[in-house]
């Protein structure tokens, strides 16, 4: 079994693809493993604040690797998303209510802290709710699992027996990675005060690993045995997730760039607990538009909500797949190109035998599935610009014009087109509509302009998308020299359509109209700067 399973890691047939490539990882980290255990991949969750896209990140690439290990070894796996909702409130999050409230509870551990939204029993329980309806929402196959009902059920027990017996050592390696005054009060047990129920780091001054028990005082000196069983104690959470590794086996976790440091000493604490901790890939930030981390508690960046109103699911997931390791800024403006380049893989996958099928995204985004359906006959890109030119506010608008571009679309017959119509239309009244800026051609482009209005004017009925993007290929010459054709185009966009980019120009002009693409011409030679 061991030279079957280590074959499999470098047989050419599977591509060297990112999820393919962590996939070999985990088979030689279990190649001397019974085949009939279950591989167990985690990822984590801190619910301090409302889950944000990058959560949704994290669970889809694990999950991505998980279906290529098992395309690869056909061994069953386990995907465990875990809330670690005993961390102590630190900050309050900005883009939630009842912020005063919150400000009082600041120190207990999430799940002991009211929901400010009223919804369930407490703030951990509220995000963790969140977290699992979108990602069911997705499909995604996991189990869920909550550090509280795992503290207080007993399940770390064995663990935390471990921790207190390698206390010392485990203090060793976090100490010299913390300023004088923390280091001076570290322990990687962190007590609950059996009054105020807040999280204390003090001194620990008595460790009692035959009873489980440590020995501390809090700020007024009285001096306390607290169990670290039964939720009355949890880790600080470096050594909380080497003690999760050690205690659950867990095979595979991946993590952002800024915790680098953190997995070097926890893999170093995991290895003083008696295991070798978890392979997994270290991925790069999300941003938001001002290329700032996007954060929970800032509530910046762009939620999954904001992306499922603007385009479509799929669009996201493959937003998410591409170039892991490649920091990326994740706006709005992001939404349309995703899109297209879904469609794109779409129509790619149409034409790939089953090998081949593997390196496409798609094969990811719904896992092993081919979508044809999934097609659209024009671009995400052109309807948003169709809805831009027409300032549509109704989806009739935009299948009036769809429609003479080619009779046979209708929601019925192409409900994937029906989707993007719906997406196209919020994304155009809700973020372009407010922000398109005409200006007025220069007099190089408006000679352009005009002759394009006339060639297109001569342009027989039947004419195709790309025989219109000859015609403006070749009036753009006349005026600009192929190193700044982009300028053509660019004149196009700005003088026609008010934003600074947009689809082909022959395919826009045919779904349009060419009577009224030459009519949108001669408005916008009509512009001033005066």
């Amino acid at each position: 079994m061991q030279k079957k399973t280590s074959s499999i890691s470098s047989d050419s047939s599977f591509p060297k693809l990112w999820p393919f490539e962590e996939a070999r990882k985990i088979v030689v980290r279990v190649a001397d493993r019974d085949p009939a255990k279950p591989v167990l991949l985690e990822t984590g969750y801190g619910p301090s604040g409302l889950p944000h896209i990058g959560t949704f990140g994290e669970v889809a690439r694990t999950s991505w690797v998980r279906q290529a290990f098992e395309a690869m070894t056909g061994r069953p796996t386990r995907l465990l998303t875990f809330s670690d909702d005993m961390d102590a409130l630190r900050k309050v999050p900005s883009n939630v209510p009842q912020q005063d409230m919150l400000e009082k509870h600041l120190g207990l551990p999430l799940s002991r802290i009211p929901d400010p939204f009223g919804e369930y029993e407490s703030f951990a329980a509220h995000n963790n709710a969140r977290l699992r309806q979108f990602l069911d929402s997705f499909g995604f196959q996991y189990e869920f699992a909550s550090a509280t009902d795992y503290y207080t059920r007993g399940v770390f027990d064995a663990a935390l027996k471990r921790v207190l017996e390698e206390h010392d050592k485990i203090v060793a390696v976090i100490a010299p990675t913390l300023g004088k005054e923390r280091r001076a009060t570290y322990s990687p047990v962190l007590p609950i005060h059996p009054e105020t129920g807040r999280v204390m780091q003090v001194p620990i001054e008595q460790v009692n690993p035959e009873v489980g028990t440590v020995v501390w005082k809090d700020e007024d000196g009285r001096q306390f045995e607290t169990s670290v069983y039964g939720g009355h104690a949890k880790m600080q959470w470096k050594a909380d997730w080497a003690m999760r590794w050690y205690a659950l086996g867990v095979d595979y976790e991946m993590s952002g760039k800024d915790l680098i440091d953190s997995v070097k000493l926890s893999s170093k604490i995991c290895r003083i607990l008696g295991k070798t901790p978890p392979v997994g890939l270290t991925y790069e930030l999300f941003l938001d538009s001002q290329g700032q981390k996007i954060s929970k508690s800032k509530g910046n960046g762009l939620s999954v909500e904001e992306w499922l109103r603007y385009g479509p699911a799929e669009s996201l997931g493959h937003y998410m797949f591409q170039q892991p390791t490649r920091a990326k800024r994740l706006y709005t403006d992001m939404i349309p190109r995703a899109t297209d380049e879904y469609l794109a893989l779409v129509q790619k996958g149409t034409t790939q035998n089953k090998e081949e099928f593997l390196a496409n995204p798609v094969w990811f985004i719904h896992a092993g599935q081919f979508r044809p359906q999934d097609t659209s006959p024009v671009s995400f890109t052109a309807l948003l610009n169709l809805a831009s030119v027409a300032n549509a506010k109704e989806v009739a608008t935009l299948w009036k014009f769809l429609q003479r571009y080619d009779a046979s679309l209708s929601p019925e017959s192409h409900p994937y087109v029906a989707r993007l119509v719906e997406h196209a239309l919020a994304y155009f009244n809700e973020r372009v509509r407010p922000n398109k800026v005409y200006r007025a051609p220069n007099e190089t482009e408006r000679k352009g302009l005009e002759d394009l209005a006339e060639a297109l004017k001569a342009v027989p009925a039947g004419a195709s998308p790309d025989d219109v993007q000859n015609i403006v290929f070749e009036v753009g010459k006349r005026y600009f020299e192929k190193s700044e054709l982009r300028s053509w185009f660019g004149c196009l966009y700005e003088v026609l359509l008010g934003q600074s980019e947009g689809p082909r120009f022959g395919i826009f002009a045919s779904l349009f109209g060419l009577k009224e693409t030459v009519a949108l011409i001669e408005e916008g030679l009509k512009r001033s700067d005066v």
